[in-house]
């Protein structure tokens, strides 16, 4: 038997606040708030744990939720991981509806980087209030563009297994921008 993934359900991490978050990515991302589950024991392990979990939806059936766990120690992140590599990306329809969004989002307040250019999509950059890093990109590529990437993966993946170095397969992605 082959396992026939259709798509993520949702993707969870953990929130400081629940209501805030809801809040946030209502106002912020436009995304509607789904449904709520909780519970004062743990599902799966039967582990009394009180938990709040939200759910949200960000498009095209892609769910992103989030827990709030007030009985367990304030949530942190790992520490040993730079702030830019975890994040969650969203895609927009275009370059200019990127722009837009920049605009909405340093009205309310919040911190933008970019656009940055990534040779086949653009995206900017912000944090929520739990201090996960958001990327909103907009798709430049070329469907060219993506067959070579596609055709060159396995190869880069071997070369960086073997030497840690970035190998030169894809380098035009950043050479010109």
């Amino acid at each position: 038997m082959s396992i026939e993934l259709k798509r993520i359900h949702h993707v969870a991490y953990r929130c400081k606040d629940a209501k805030e978050t809801v809040e946030f990515y209502q106002r912020v991302l436009n995304m509607d708030f789904v449904l709520a589950i909780a519970e004062n024991e743990v599902p799966s392990t039967k582990e009394p744990d009180p938990y709040m979990h939200i759910f949200l939806d960000a498009g095209a059936g892609n769910i992103l939720a989030f827990f709030e766990l007030p009985s367990l120690d304030e949530m942190g992140r790992d520490e040993n991981t730079p702030k830019w590599v975890q994040h969650i990306a969203f895609e927009l329809d275009s370059v200019e509806a990127l722009l837009e969004a920049k605009a909405s989002i340093e009205a309310e307040g919040i911190s933008v980087i970019g656009p940055t250019n990534h040779g086949i999509f653009k995206s900017i950059y912000f944090f929520d209030p739990n201090g996960h890093r958001l990327e909103l990109a907009a798709n430049t590529g070329t469907p060219e563009q993506m067959a070579q990437l596609h055709e060159v993966a396995p190869a880069m993946l071997e070369e960086w297994t073997k030497t840690k170095k970035a190998p030169r397969h894809a380098a035009w992605l950043h050479e010109d921008n």
